[in-house]
Formats: structure tokens, C-alpha cells, sequence
């Protein structure tokens, strides 16, 4: 796609990384970079520091946001540490990671509302989304958790705690509100910047912030980036929405600055301090025994170098991470030559979503082949048996076994398409509700596994012990209004009310106008389907008619294979 005269958006330019892309993207002349960071201070800065590398171009090319993406508007300048302090904004966020993503936690999301304000062309996404997920270290939770459960002073708050520090969740909801944000804001293309967690090393890193080696929090880390990678890799699957690629450095990415002033931990300057007398081990180790430590005043001032997020190092660190055969180096303005050039079009060899698809087995030759007799076999075995397969919910969603249902309903008692379109709906609706009640076969099989089936009345319904439409909580009673009742027919329900039939013949005409479109001449590959697929419209396949339905009017196809 072309950058000259877009919008794009980069998540995390303060960064390292994110700076090299927001300098390459320059030479691309966009209309609007907007570049975002956590803090307010960061997102000003490096856009002060963009103007004035690029003292030729409008300022207003230049927009700096800042907040917390992963979190709620109105929260996005607080800490997360702060919002779990609070009783009713720590059960908020618990809500919002756990709960159903309705339309009104969706349009609270700070990341939602950005998407959707600025309607970027491309978002660039450098934001180190494994660590700041992973490293809310669950494991500290569970252990807190757990010392309460053995001592029986357990808290609301500590449950909270470590249910909002899990990982898995939190990343779902991002990436829904990520899909959901692009497709509204009608982004042409999301590009990550992603990590392997290991900087490029497997389970024997020496580097890590544990005793473990490697660490359960950094193999959080790496497992948060590739279950990330492959919720990106299914978001690339999606019909009509944005191209989604990722960039996964595996390397040390250096550096920014190298330097000599005082050197900070955790945000604070470390305090040098001195013991020149030595104490002695007794039968235990007090960390708060201070004695004999003397307080310098002063603070640790070194050379450095200062690579970005991994950190800042000395240069004997340094040297010791980029050493041949360790972490090594890669710079960040590789990895904008390479993130703009995907952007472009081009095909730099480093991008892993199409690695993926490259990689992946998908569906195969002998697996066509072998489908035909397969379901010869089912067909043979189904009239040997007197026996219609149609459903077990097993494969779900509920609205399949639904759909399913109704097409077999429909074709047992109709036979073909032209006796379904032509049949008024009430009558279609009284002689279905006359084999529901009549076969008590057909019956007990949809009540057995779960579907409600509602009644030509649309009062009147029938139902087994267990139900999968609505969703059983706690048997809580949920209230029937006509709402309620139209979502539960749409998802699962048996519905046998005659503007129901209208749907179905729609779906018969719309299948039987596509295969007329299609020119009869025509004996090339051009067409998946004609008459002779469709048996002359002479009978129903349930089959093939839910798969058009979840083909052409759910948008469900395949894209790539």
C-alpha cells in the first residue's frame, strides 16, 4: 500500500524501535503520524524530537496520544497498580478482561476510542505487548493467594488480583477490541512488532531476572508473544478485514544512547552505599538488618549504553549480551527498513505471519478425495439403519445444529427448493410443527441435545433436561421478551414461526439465482458450483446448504489454505 499522504499510527513510538519506523516513514512522506507512548512526557517528547529532525514539514504532521491502550479511557493515565488498590475499579477491570465484550466495554476502550478517533490508515504496533501482559507476574498472585488459603485469611482482593494478572484473558480481550477497533476504524493494514521472549535463545538463557533459569515470568513472556502471533495469524485469516503482518526481532535491539550519568532501577537512581566493616552469618539472614551499612548520599554514575527497552547496560554487560553466540545484535533501523518495506509491499523475508501460512498443513488433495467416501460411507450407513444424521452438538456453534434441524425439517417435508419457495409461510410453519409433534424420533434428537424448539405460536415451546441456548448460570432466571427470544432463535433455537421460513426462502432463491448466474456454457474451473452441485435443486443437502449459509451470509469462508 502506498504511506504517502496516509494516516499512520504507531503504537509505542517512543521507543526505540518505534522511532527508527517513525524516521523511515518520513522518507514516505504520510499526512498525519501519529506516535503514542504510556506517559504523556514520552509521546511529547518524541514528537519534539520528530519536528525538529524534520524542521521542513508542517508540525501538524506530527500528533503525539499517550494512555495505557489496554485499558479503559477514563483509566488510561492511571496505573494499573492504583485501579486494583480501589474495591469497585478492581472488580471494573476484572470485568472488563472476563465478561462479554458487549458494545458498551467496547466503546470504553482507550485503544477502541484511539482507532476509532483517528481512523489510521496503517497501525504500526511496537508496543511490547508479552511483557507488559506477562510481567504482572501471576506467579507472585497465586503465591499470595495461596498463603491465605493456609492461613483462612483470604480476601475478595487477592482472588481479584490474580485474576486480573492472567494472561491468557487479558490478551483475548486485547486482540477482540484490537479486530473489532481496525475493522471500524477501516484500517488497511496492522503491523506488529513483535518478541520471541528469549531475545533469540532457547531454555538455556543465561539472561534472566530469577534464580530460575529461565524464568516461569519470562516464559510467560514467550508464551504470551506466540499465543499473540497466532491470534494475528487467525485475525489474517478473516474475511475483510486489514492485511495483518508481524516483524519478530530475535536479537538484542541496540542501541539508543550511549552516555555517562547517574543510572537508574525500576525509575530510580541507585543509591551507593558502603560496608567496609564485615558482619557475621548467624542461623539466620535478616534482610532488614542494616547495621554497618553506611549511607553515602551519593548515587551510582557509570558509562552506559542505553538499548531501549531490554534495558540499560554497563559495557561490560554489553559486551557479555552481544558476544558471538549469545543474545547478539540487531539494529532498530533494520527493523524499520524491513517494517516499511512489508508496509510497501515487498516481501522482505522476515515477516512470520506469511511464514506461517507457508508452513502450516492445510487442507490437502487425499483429503478431498477421501471426504467423498467418507460420506458415501455415512450415506450408505444412514439408509441402512433408517437413521438421519443431521446434528449432536458436538461441533457447535449452536446455531449450526440449529440450522442443521431446519433444513432436514424442511426437506422432509418439502423434499426440494421449489416447494419451499412456493409454499406460503404459514403453511410451511404448520405442517413442520405437525412432524415435530407427530415424530417423536425427530423430536427427542433436537431436544436430547440440547435445542429448544419453539412453537408456530411463538409461545409454545418444547425443551429437554439441558439446554445450550441461553446459557445456564447458576439456573438464574432470565427474562423472555421478544428481545431475548429473537437472539436465542438467531443462536440456537428451533424456530418454527412463519417469518422464520422467510430467511429459508431467501437463502433457496439466493442459492438457486448464484448457480443460474453462473454461465451453464461454462465447463472451465471459473464456477465451485452448478446445478449438477446441487443435485438439479431437487433435493436438500443440509450440508451444503448450512456451509453456503455460513459461506455467503455469515462471511465464515476460508481465505487461505
Amino acid at each position: 500500500m502506498q504511506i504517502n499522504n496516509s494516516t499512520v499510527l504507531v503504537l509505542g513510538g517512543f521507543g526505540l524501535v518505534g522511532h527508527a519506523i517513525c524516521r523511515k516513514l518520513i522518507e514516505h512522506s504520510p499526512q498525519k503520524l501519529i506516535v503514542t507512548s504510556l506517559k504523556q512526557s514520552e509521546a511529547e517528547q518524541a514528537v519534539e524530537k520528530l519536528r525538529n529532525e524534520f524542521p521542513s514539514l508542517p508540525q501538524s504532521t506530527f500528533e503525539a496520544w499517550w494512555g495505557d491502550v489496554f485499558t479503559r479511557t477514563e483509566w488510561k493515565d492511571t496505573t494499573k497498580n492504583l485501579l486494583l488498590s480501589n474495591d469497585i475499579t478492581r472488580t471494573e477491570v476484572v470485568e472488563d478482561i472476563f465478561n462479554e465484550l458487549s458494545t458498551e466495554r467496547l466503546q470504553h476502550s482507550a485503544l477502541y476510542q484511539l482507532l476509532l478517533e483517528k481512523k489510521p490508515n496503517v497501525v504500526i504496533d511496537c508496543i511490547n505487548t508479552a511483557t507488559a501482559i506477562a510481567y504482572q507476574d501471576i506467579y507472585s498472585s497465586a503465591a499470595k493467594l495461596q498463603h491465605e488459603i493456609a492461613n483462612g485469611t483470604i480476601t475478595s482482593e487477592s482472588v481479584e488480583r490474580m485474576l486480573s494478572s492472567d494472561y491468557i484473558p487479558q490478551l483475548i480481550r486485547h486482540i477482540q477490541i484490537l479486530y473489532r477497533g481496525l475493522l471500524d476504524a477501516a484500517t488497511t493494514m496492522y503491523i506488529k512488532i513483535g518478541t520471541s521472549g528469549t531475545g533469540g535463545m532457547g531454555l538455556n538463557i543465561p539472561f534472566t531476572h530469577s534464580e530460575e533459569k529461565p524464568s516461569r515470568v519470562l516464559l510467560a513472556k514467550a508464551s504470551v508473544a506466540g499465543a499473540q502471533s497466532l491470534l494475528l495469524f487467525l485475525m489474517a485469516r478473516t474475511p475483510e478485514g486489514p492485511i495483518i503482518k508481524e516483524i519478530k526481532p530475535s536479537a538484542t535491539i541496540a542501541w539508543k544512547e550511549i552516555g555517562y550519568k547517574p543510572i537508574k532501577r525500576k525509575g530510580k537512581e541507585i543509591e551507593l552505599v558502603d560496608m567496609p566493616n564485615p558482619m557475621k552469618l548467624n542461623s539466620t539472614f535478616d534482610f532488614k538488618q542494616f547495621d554497618g551499612i553506611i549511607e553515602t548520599g551519593e548515587t551510582y554514575k557509570s558509562v552506559f549504553i542505553d538499548t531501549g527497552e531490554n534495558g540499560v547496560f554497563s559495557r561490560a554487560e554489553f559486551e557479555t549480551i552481544s558476544s558471538l553466540g549469545l543474545m547478539e545484535i540487531i539494529t532498530p533501523e533494520e527493523i524499520a527498513q524491513y517494517t516499511v518495506s512489508e508496509i510497501l509491499g515487498g516481501n522482505t523475508g522476515y515477516e512470520i505471519i506469511q511464514s506461517l501460512d507457508a508452513s502450516v498443513l492445510g487442507p490437502s488433495y487425499r483429503g478431498g478425495i477421501l471426504r467423498n467416501k467418507a460420506l458415501t460411507t455415512l450415506r450408505n450407513l444412514e439408509a441402512k439403519t433408517n437413521t438421519s444424521s443431521i446434528a449432536f452438538e458436538m461441533l457447535g456453534p449452536p446455531r449450526l445444529s440449529k440450522l442443521l434441524y431446519e433444513a432436514f425439517l424442511l426437506k422432509t417435508v418439502f423434499g426440494n427448493f421449489e416447494n419451499i419457495i412456493y409454499t406460503p409461510n404459514e403453511d410451511i410453519s404448520s405442517k413442520l410443527e405437525l412432524l415435530v409433534r407427530s415424530n417423536s424420533i425427530i423430536r427427542k434428537e433436537m431436544l436430547s441435545i440440547g435445542l429448544v424448539i419453539l412453537l408456530s405460536d411463538g409461545i409454545s415451546y418444547l425443551r429437554g433436561k439441558e439446554i445450550i441456548i441461553p446459557l445456564q448460570k447458576n439456573a438464574q432466571k432470565i427474562p423472555i421478551n421478544s428481545e431475548n427470544v429473537s437472539k436465542w432463535c438467531y443462536d440456537g433455537w428451533i424456530d418454527l414461526r412463519k417469518e422464520n421460513f422467510e430467511f429459508w426462502k431467501n437463502i433457496f432463491k439466493k442459492i438457486k439465482f448464484q448457480t443460474e448466474q453462473n454461465l451453464q456454457s461454462e465447463t472451465g474451473s471459473l464456477y465451485q458450483y452448478d446445478s449438477a452441485f446441487w443435485d438439479n435443486f431437487e433435493t436438500i443437502d443440509e450440508g451444503k446448504v448450512v456451509a453456503w449459509i455460513f459461506e455467503n451470509e455469515d462471511k465464515g469462508y476460508r481465505i487461505k489454505r
